[in-house]
C-alpha cells in the first residue's frame, strides 16, 4: 500500500491575520490522521523554536493515537524533544552525523533531487528519501527543472529504502508516480488544499502500480 507524506504549510490553511496560530495547524493535522495520512513532515522554518516545540508536540500526541509519524523538518533538536523523526533537506546535516549526535533509532527522510543525492543518502543512513520535483511546479523552481519520471523510475529501482515522490504532483498524475515505483507520494498544496482530505487519500493508497 503506497504511503502518504504530507508536508505542512501553514500559510494554505490560516487567514493572514490568524497565521501566527497553531490551532489551524493542529485542526489539519488531526484531519490528516483521521484521514489516515501515514507521515506529517512539520515544516514552519519561520516559527521560533520554542513554537515548533510546542506544535511537534501538539501533533506528535495527535499522531500516537493514530499510529502515524511525525517528522520535523530539519531540526533533530525539536524532533528528539517531541518524540518525533527529522527529515533533511540539501543544507543539512547528513543523516549520518544527525543519527551519531542524537539517537541511533531517530527516523531519518531525506530530500534528494538527484541519483547521486539518493545514493549518498541511503549510503548515509537515511531511513527513506523524497525525490523530485518530478513534475513541473512553482514551489520547486529552485531546483532547477523537474526530475522527471525516468529519473524517479532509476532512483526507485537503485535503492533499497522507500523512495517518495514530491512535487507537482496531483490527483491526475499521482499514479505515474506510483508506476514508476515510488512507494508513496508527498505533497503540500495537493493535500492542504484538498476538498476531500479523506477521498484523496484514499485514492492514493487503494492504488496497485501497474
Amino acid at each position: 500500500m503506497p504511503l502518504v507524506y504530507v508536508i505542512t504549510d501553514r500559510r494554505l490553511l490560516s487567514p493572514p491575520a490568524k497565521i501566527q496560530e497553531q490551532t489551524f495547524l493542529i485542526e489539519f493535522a488531526q484531519r490528516a490522521f483521521a484521514a489516515g495520512v501515514d507521515i506529517l513532515q512539520i515544516r514552519e522554518p519561520d516559527l521560533s523554536a520554542r513554537d515548533q516545540l510546542s506544535v511537534a508536540e501538539n501533533i506528535a500526541a495527535l499522531a500516537y493515537k493514530s499510529g502515524a509519524g511525525v517528522l520535523i523538518n530539519d531540526r533533530a533538536d525539536i524532533a528528539v524533544c517531541a518524540a518525533a523523526g527529522v527529515h533533511l533537506t540539501t543544507r543539512s546535516l547528513s543523516a549520518e552525523v544527525v543519527r551519531g549526535l542524537f539517537s541511533p533509532d531517530l527516523v531519518i527522510g531525506v530530500s534528494t533531487h538527484s541519483f547521486e543525492e539518493a545514493k549518498a543518502a541511503e549510503s548515509g543512513g537515511a531511513d527513506f528519501i523524497v525525490f523530485g520535483p518530478v513534475f513541473e511546479t512553482a514551489s520547486k523552481k529552485q531546483y532547477g527543472e523537474p526530475v522527471g519520471i525516468e529519473a524517479l523510475r532509476r532512483v526507485a529501482a537503485s535503492l533499497s529504502i522507500p523512495v517518495l515522490a514530491l512535487g507537482g504532483i496531483k490527483p491526475t498524475n499521482f499514479f505515474e508516480a506510483l508506476n514508476a515505483g515510488a512507494q508513496g507520494i508527498a505533497g503540500i498544496s495537493m493535500f492542504a488544499e484538498a476538498p476531500d482530505l479523506n477521498s484523496l487519500v484514499a485514492t492514493i493508497k487503494s492504488h496497485v502500480a501497474a
